[in-house]
């Protein structure tokens, strides 16, 4: 009696396996991580639902550095990474889909039409603190920064040899939207946000003005030639090497069957890139 019930199990186990397998690898997918690269992924993962009908594609935000720690502990199939993996994060792995610059920002009624390298330096630690003495108009600065975590924070700090220690911030922000929205609404703020998003925000008539970095024009356009100096990748990141739904997910972001998206998000669009 145990013999043959042991057996009437064994063969159901054998039957659902596969069953089992199947809705594992193609029923769901969570994506977690960078603020600049969640809205075109987004995108990207709708079309991938309406291509593959029951496969549902879960994506939130909450900086770059939740990517890497929900992968890692699994919280997160992907990451959402705008920045180049780390020597720590070997453990990773980085499939890079597009590319974004980061891009100073000014109110569009700001008069200066460029600040040199130094004179960011100096705003942002508060060695200058109104716009006129940058020959502006009489107006006390706001200077915007980005919140810990943030890979666009990380990026301007290398950028400008800065700790984050010497950033003397009257507003802390979170994500590209926030900073945007905080900018627009303060004729006297400054602050840096991914060139993508600034350019999508100033292309439908948000007050904002992208400032020239090293004599070069914040543009998805010397992103793409390789001119503008403050640019970066956009990932998707896997624990190892990425397998089943992740991995024909990540090839598909990789296509050019979304070039057009990543375009609409004002990125410059990259193909069959290697794993980093």
């Amino acid at each position: 009696m145990i013999k043959a019930c042991f057996s009437r199990l064994a063969w159901l186990v054998i039957l659902f396996i596969p069953t089992l397998i199947a809705h594992a690898d193609s029923g769901r997918l969570t994506i977690t991580g960078s603020s600049t690269v969640a809205p075109v992924i987004s995108d990207i993962a709708k079309a991938y639902e309406q291509a593959n009908p029951g496969v549902r594609i879960d994506v939130q935000t909450g900086g770059s550095s939740r990517g890497i720690s929900d992968t890692r502990s699994g919280r997160a199939d992907i990451g959402l990474v705008s920045r180049a993996l780390h020597d720590t994060e070997s453990d990773l792995r980085a499939y890079s889909f597009a590319r974004d610059g980061i891009a100073i920002i000014t109110h569009a009624s700001n008069p200066l039409e460029a600040i040199s390298d130094q004179g960011i330096v100096d705003i942002f630690t508060g060695e200058i603190t109104n716009w006129q003495q940058l020959n502006g108009p009489d107006r006390p600065i706001t200077v915007v920064n980005k919140a810990e975590g943030r890979s666009t924070l990380e990026l301007f700090l290398t950028y400008f040899a800065l700790g984050n220690s010497a950033i003397q911030p009257h507003v802390v922000i979170g994500d590209n939207q926030q900073g945007i929205k905080t900018i627009a609404g303060n004729p006297g703020a400054i602050g840096y946000v991914s060139i993508g998003t600034a350019e999508f925000e100033a292309a439908y008539g948000t007050p904002i003005k992208l400032i020239p970095l090293s004599s070069v024009t914040p543009t998805t356009a010397h992103v793409a030639d390789g001119s503008f100096p403050l640019s970066r990748p956009l990932n998707l990141v896997t624990l190892g090497t990425a397998e089943g739904l992740a991995a024909r997910f990540i090839r598909f972001a990789q296509s050019e069957a979304v070039h057009r998206l990543i375009d609409e998000h004002y990125f410059v669009a990259l193909s069959d890139q290697a794993p980093q």
